[in-house]
């Protein structure tokens, strides 16, 4: 991470990552952060920019970023608005803060290494693929 790097706190509301993340859950946010395919990132709802959503960023896709919940009863994601511009992603969730502090964002070595080894720890660091919807 670069120093100066701004960070800020969102607090999470609703279902739609549950499996890691819960209603009432807080999370420490990057902003600016660089994503890559299965990152949880913050970004503003493309028909609603001033509603801030907090998904996993599934992929690239022409105009942007294809957005899914973890959570496959929950289709408010990019399967229902498309995908999201580069401007409207605000950032990488880094972690949960509260009510149980858990590392969301793990490196890309760690990523390669845990993935399909030890999935029960892999999720619990964030490292998880979204449910296998339309990608």
């Amino acid at each position: 991470m670069r120093y100066g790097t701004p960070l800020g706190v969102a607090d999470i509301a609703g279902p739609s990552m549950r499996r890691l993340l819960s209603d009432g859950d807080r999370v420490l946010v990057r902003y600016g952060a660089p994503l890559r395919p299965g990152a949880i990132a913050l970004f503003r709802h493309p028909l609603q920019q001033d509603l801030l959503v907090v998904k996993r960023a599934a992929g690239r896709r022409p105009g942007g970023w294809w957005m899914l919940s973890d959570n496959p009863l929950v289709r408010t994601d990019s399967r229902e608005y498309g995908a999201v511009p580069d401007e409207l992603v605000l950032g990488r969730v880094l972690l949960r803060l509260a009510p149980r502090p858990a590392w969301l964002a793990p490196g890309r070595r760690v990523e390669r290494a845990l993935r399909g080894r030890a999935p029960w720890f892999a999720e619990r660091l964030g490292v998880s693929v979204p449910f296998d919807g339309e990608l």
